[in-house]
């Protein structure tokens, strides 16, 4: 048995080994919740207080038979993060889980840049007083293109809900983006920054995809083009599809 099912079964029955325990794993119940929250979490946050009360209750119903008491804790705050989010009626727009934590199974895959945005901020999240600013070179790209994205009106980590992930409906941002960059059209680049607001009429006379899937997925086109046209090597790699398609219109 490793040594932290031991600490937990122990923290059963002591008041002082869980407070020990709870103080040794805030990091872990915070990356928990922030996984289902889909955005960095702090124990400022109420779904701080829920994953904690989760964390507590895994601790009084774990048993050896269990398994691993972590993967256990994980499970019963990803519940309880989820009821919370669902009471709250935050579900819907505020978070992005996998189908499968309810027993089911994917329906469509998520984009590598979702998956990297939900990776990003687990490890945001699992930092301690320990950690060294700067560590991770992902988290410093997602920093930077906060600051950006910020004048446009909206989070990096809007993009867990809003990015496509259908194999269609991507290629026809990915052909958005292509066109909204210095690639092919500098001016419509140049009125996007310079108003904020993606010209979605022109966008879609340019690229030739309809006018509703550029409404709906905006706030991915925007984050998309601003990412591919600065700095940001690394979440530039998860769009390299939107480079091929550029090349194969030209």
């Amino acid at each position: 048995m490793d040594h932290i099912d031991q600490q937990a079964l122990l923290a059963k029955n002591n008041e002082s080994a869980l407070e020990d325990l709870i103080a040794e794993q805030k990091s872990f119940i915070l990356r928990c919740a922030s996984k289902e929250a889909g955005r960095f979490l702090t124990d400022s946050d109420d779904e701080w207080s829920v994953g904690l009360m989760a964390f507590s209750e895994a601790v009084q119903a774990y048993e050896e038979d269990k398994g691993g008491f972590l993967s256990f804790a994980a499970t019963v705050i990803r519940r309880r993060t989820i009821d919370y989010l669902r009471s709250q009626q935050k579900y819907s727009n505020e978070v992005s889980v996998a189908p499968e934590a309810f027993g089911g199974e994917l329906e469509e895959e998520p984009s590598a840049l979702q998956l990297e945005v939900q990776s990003v901020t687990a490890e945001m999240a699992d930092e301690n007083e320990d950690s060294q600013p700067g560590t991770s070179a992902a988290k410093d790209e997602i920093e930077a293109v906060q600051q950006i994205l910020r004048d446009y009106g909206f989070s990096f980590f809007d993009l867990t809900d809003c990015s496509p992930k259908a194999g269609k409906t991507k290629d026809q941002c990915g052909k958005a983006i292509a066109v909204i960059m210095l690639l092919e059209h500098p001016p419509l680049m140049e009125k996007l920054r310079a108003s904020k607001m993606l010209p979605i009429r022109e966008l879609s006379l340019a690229s030739g995809v309809s006018r509703k899937v550029i409404e709906r997925h905006r706030k991915y086109i925007i984050a998309c083009a601003e990412i591919l046209s600065g700095d940001f090597p690394i979440l530039g790699t998860y769009l390299s599809y939107v480079r091929e398609l550029a090349r194969q219109d030209g």
